[in-house]
């Protein structure tokens, strides 16, 4: 008789979220094995214009360039005082998408890794497991360490959640026309079948104990509760340079909230994927 497989834990998720299905299903192992398309609630309807002209262009670097103006004069990002914003004021209009990219590939325990993680929370409704410490008592230090850095992080911002919306959907849009990067080496390809619902990504891990594991899958590997965001790599020799072992994955397109290359000179994560946390079953050990 099959053993009830794990579910995602109350206390990881959240009853309300901003997209159209509920953390409870997109954080558990049914989504995992059976993905469906996420969407932000109203994107597509209020930037219906970007996805417009991004279909009109037919090269990668084209659409980057064309989702990068388009963010900038949508929400006057080189003209803050067009917002209200003064100088010497205590606004903060530098704190842009792009400056929490650079944030999390630099240290995703930082205050931009912290907007990020809240980002998914409301967003996804998934909680944050770690940052800088393991969270598992939303009334402990680790909770409380982790608010405040998303407050400061999202204190006196320009809309910068509404920015990392569109860097998702962005994101999406990519992936579904079957473009994934490329990194030059021989585990990175020009891209994926659009079709395909699934990445095969790695994670280098150290301590096999600070994993969360919940359980068994119906093929009896690990079932891993992760970050409600992650970085990941297309490279398992790559990803060995963070941990002993190296665990493969297989990620939910749905669920890549971004790539180093997706935005050309901008991000240099060398190969690296920011990946939506919750329930997932280990692929297989690579190292």
């Amino acid at each position: 008789m099959q053993a009830d497989l794990p579910t995602l834990p109350r206390a990881a998720g959240l009853p309300i979220n901003r997209c159209n299905l509920p953390a409870q299903i997109l954080g558990g192992l049914t989504y995992q094995q059976h993905p469906a398309p996420l969407f932000i609630d109203n994107v597509a309807i209020l930037h219906s214009d970007l996805f417009q002209r991004l279909a009109r262009l037919g090269e990668a670097s084209q659409r980057a360039e064309q989702f990068c103006d388009y963010v900038t004069i949508h929400f006057r990002l080189d003209d803050p005082s067009a917002l209200g914003y003064r100088q010497g004021g205590r606004g903060r209009p530098k704190a842009n998408w792009q400056r929490m990219l650079r944030g999390w590939f630099f240290d995703t325990d930082g205050r931009e890794g912290a907007v990020l993680k809240a980002w998914v929370e409301s967003r996804f409704g998934l909680l944050p497991r770690f940052h800088k410490g393991p969270i598992r008592d939303l009334s402990g230090d680790s909770y409380r360490a982790y608010l405040e850095a998303r407050a400061r992080g999202l204190y006196n911002t320009n809309a910068l959640e509404a920015q990392l919306d569109l860097v998702y959907s962005y994101c999406q849009y990519e992936l579904s026309l079957g473009y994934a990067g490329v990194s030059g080496n021989p585990h990175d390809s020009a891209g994926l079948a659009p079709a395909a619902p699934h990445l095969r990504l790695y994670r280098g891990v150290n301590k096999l104990e600070q994993i969360e594991q919940l359980g068994v899958s119906e093929q009896h590997q690990p079932v891993l509760l992760l970050n409600n965001l992650n970085s990941f790599s297309r490279d398992p020799e790559r990803a060995s340079e963070f941990g002993d072992r190296v665990v493969a994955i297989r990620v939910p397109r749905a669920k890549v909230f971004c790539f180093d290359s997706l935005f050309p000179g901008l991000l240099k994560g060398e190969g690296e994927y920011m990946v939506i946390g919750g329930l997932y079953p280990v692929d297989s050990w690579v190292y």
